[in-house]
Order: C-alpha cells, then sequence, then structure tokens
C-alpha cells in the first residue's frame, strides 16, 4: 500500500474522531490503539497525532503522549469571540461584486452553520481567511456537538441563518453572526459541562 495514502487516510479517520465528540476533554490517545483500530504501523499515527498536535487539535506533552484538549470556560469563551471575530472580518472584505452576487445562492434549508459560514469566508476570494475559518470551526467542532445537547432550535438558527447570508443585506449578516456568537457565549458554562459528560 502507498504509504503516503496510508498517513492521510490515518490521519482523516483520526481527525474525525477527535472532531466528533467521542472523546472527552483530557481523554488519553493511545497511538497502539488507533494503529489496531485503523489498521495500520504505529508510524502514521503518530505522524498524524503531531499533525493534529500543530493544529491544536490534540495535545502533546513530552513523557506524557497525546491526549485531548482540556476545555475551560475562559478558552471556549474566547474561541467563540475569535470566530465572530474573523467572520466580521470576512464580510468586510467582500467585494461589492460578491455582495451583489450572493442572492444567487439557493438557500439550503439543510446546511450547517459550519458549512454557512464557509460560504461567508469564500465570498471573501481570500485563501488565508478561509485556512483561518476552517480552523477555527475544527477546534469548534467538539462544542458544535455539546451545542446539539444544550441548545434548543438549532434547526431553525440554521435555517435563518442560511436565509440571511444568503439574501440579506450586509448589516443583517453582521447582526445574524453577532446573536449566533452571543447566543453560545451565554451558554459557555452549560456547553462545558456538557462537554465533560459522555454522549
Amino acid at each position: 500500500m502507498n504509504p503516503g495514502a496510508t498517513a492521510d487516510r490515518v490521519y482523516e479517520a483520526i481527525k474525525h474522531r477527535v472532531l466528533s465528540g467521542a472523546m472527552l476533554p483530557g481523554a488519553r490517545l493511545d497511538p497502539t490503539r488507533f494503529a489496531e483500530d485503523f489498521h495500520s504501523s504505529k508510524t502514521p499515527v503518530r505522524d498524524a497525532l503531531h499533525r493534529l498536535s500543530g493544529e491544536r487539535l490534540v495535545d502533546t506533552r513530552p513523557g506524557a503522549g497525546f491526549q485531548m484538549p482540556f476545555v475551560t470556560e475562559p478558552g471556549l469563551r474566547d474561541l467563540y469571540l475569535w470566530h465572530a471575530a474573523l467572520l466580521r472580518m470576512l464580510v468586510g472584505a467582500w467585494s461589492n461584486t460578491a455582495e451583489a452576487e450572493r442572492t444567487d445562492l439557493p438557500v439550503d434549508l439543510a446546511r450547517t452553520p459550519g458549512s454557512l459560514f464557509g460560504i461567508v469566508a469564500r465570498r471573501a476570494d481570500n485563501d488565508e481567511f478561509v485556512r483561518q475559518l476552517d480552523a477555527t470551526a475544527d477546534r469548534l467542532a467538539t462544542a458544535r456537538v455539546a451545542e446539539a445537547r444544550v441548545l434548543t432550535g438549532l434547526e431553525a438558527e440554521a435555517r435563518g441563518l442560511g436565509e440571511t447570508i444568503d439574501h440579506g443585506p450586509r448589516a443583517a449578516i453582521l447582526q445574524a453572526i453577532a446573536a449566533y456568537h452571543r447566543r453560545r457565549l451565554r451558554a459557555v458554562t452549560d456547553l462545558v459541562r456538557a462537554m465533560y459528560r459522555p454522549a
């Protein structure tokens, strides 16, 4: 088997598990177990875990191995605030052409907030913005799993957000983004608690 293909397969499989919310904050990540689960040697597993550590999705400490990052209320609050600030910058970076073309997008009620925010990023036509937003969305993935356990009406919220992003003026989009993040900032304590409880 192609070593590059194995490395990519193992990286994607471990990343999926890390982002799924199935592992609690602080949980130890055992390379031997991953190697067994994904039918590979330990080398691509360790490489994947180091790569995920560089993406701040996994913690590593000398002599302590790999583990899921601990989540704190201040840390989660800062991450939501950073996500909101990125989105404000992205909307501010839209060209007039990008804003005019927005109404051609169909409203897809099945979109998740992550994919809706990805649309906002791509309209800025700046690859660095897209990469930063994608990285932040990955770091918020386990919090989004907790949101489904703590917050109500998420489908209706996503539907309203999608309609605003697709068809609303820039000011309305900024208001919708602010409301989305305010709701989560108010719930940070409950979200952190949910992240430490098994599903």
